[in-house]
Formats: C-alpha cells, structure tokens, sequence
C-alpha cells in the first residue's frame, strides 16, 4: 500500500525537485501539489493524504497557520530555508524538517522517519501532537535526537536550559541535548510558573533548583539538585532577593 503524499511549496523548482526525488521511494504516491497556503489547506482536506511536505513561508498563510486549519491529521515533514520558524513544530512532533537545500541522503532520513513512524500507513492525529505549539500555550515535551531516532521529553523533566548560539542546551540528569531553537523563542513557549530566565544564557527549572546562593564574588547563582551552578544576572538577582522580604 503505498503512503499518498502531497506538497506545499511556493517555488515550482522546489516541487519538482522534490517530487523528482521522491520518486525513488516505490512505496510513495504524490497525490497533489499547491503554491499556496490557502490551496494547500483545500486540496489537504479533499485529498486526505497521509503525508505533507509542507513549507513554513507561503504567499496568503504560513505552514503553522496550514495545520491550525487542518481537520484532517497527516503526517508533516517541514521544508524550509529558514529553520527557526519550522523547529519550533519539529521539537514538538513534526516527523522532521528538511533545511533548504536538501539531497536525496538527507531526504532518505527523514523519510526512514516516516516509515518508522507510520507503520500501517494510516493518519495519525499530528495536528493533536502539535497542539501546543499551534495553540500558543505553554509546551509540555520536546523532541530530541537520541541515536538515530526522535524520543519525546518531558519538559519538567529538563533542569535547565543553556544558550549555545543559536541553538539551546537542554540538561536533563547527565544528558545534554542540542534544540535547534534560539533561548529567547523557547522561553515564549514554556511555563512561565516552572521555568525562569534568570541570565540571558540560563532558563532553569524552579522544581530543579536546590538555593539560589551568593557565589565567592558575591553575585547570585542557582543551585541546582545535580550540583550544577548557574550565574543568575544582576536584574534577576534583584527580583528574586526581593521574593525573600
């Protein structure tokens, strides 16, 4: 039984390409395109594919914007040239993203992803995966690489996040995971009740934080339950020494 497919992207060269591709996978059937996103909200509702390749920036709504309006729960596969208005989706449940440009060896990986995660092929309920990230409520879990596959976490289960340039360090126990997101548009995202930006690199988890404590120079840091020792910026010191009066 092969996986109906269908592509969203504003650039006929890109839909070619991909198609082109796609079509060393015999399992795949490519059921219809659209340069649009209003189109591709059309044609995904009538065709009722399993599979999307869809891109983040289309002329008329954005690829989140595409989901938002879907009834219909395909698997999605982002494509896109600019991977930060696609990760977001991606770490909460997409099946991947491809960055623009793409080969066939990084296309094949992610479409690995797709057999794994179909199975039987059947639609699956993406848009419910998705749901805090649509939503603009606060996330409850992530999706890290382990190996060579995509695990979900629990985000009370990370004790902190760290600035790594453009990308954020997520520490859970002894683990460190690499989120392909900037500090700043994952702090919009989380619990602001559980998780405080106590540096412009740090967010930490309050469940996770054993003392905030003044450090040999006097400055605060957070102490955290696995000994990690975390510099809290002087903005923040204030606001937190003044929680204690």
């Amino acid at each position: 039984m092969k996986v109906r497919t269908f592509l969203a992207d504003d650039e006929p060269v890109a839909r070619a390409g991909l198609r082109a591709m796609l079509g060393a996978f015999e399992w795949v059937d490519v059921v219809g395109e659209a340069a649009d996103g209003a189109s591709a909200v059309q044609q995904i509702e009538t065709l009722r594919p399993e599979l999307v390749f869809l891109d983040v920036q289309m002329p008329a709504l954005l690829g989140t914007d595409v989901l938002r309006q879907l009834t219909w729960r395909p698997y999605v596969i982002f494509t896109t040239a600019f991977s930060e208005h696609a990760v977001t989706a991606f770490e909460l449940g997409a099946v991947d993203y491809l960055l623009k440009p793409f080969g066939p060896s990084r296309l094949t990986a992610a479409m690995q992803r797709v057999q794994s995660a179909i199975g039987e092929p059947a639609p699956v309920d993406a848009v419910e995966r998705l749901s805090g990230a649509l939503s603009g409520g606060p996330i409850n879990r992530l999706f890290v690489r382990i190996g060579g596959a995509l695990v979900p976490l629990p985000v009370e289960r990370v004790s902190r996040f760290e600035a790594d340039g453009d990308y954020v360090i997520a520490h859970v126990e002894q683990a460190r995971h690499l989120l392909r997101l900037s500090l700043a548009r994952l702090e919009e995202r989380l619990d602001r009740a559980r998780f405080v930006r106590v540096h412009r690199a740090h967010l930490v988890n309050l469940e996770s934080v054993r003392a905030f404590k003044p450090d040999t120079r006097g400055n605060l840091e957070a102490v955290m339950l696995d000994g990690a020792r975390v510099p809290v910026s002087r903005s923040r010191a204030q606001e937190i020494r003044s929680l204690g009066r």
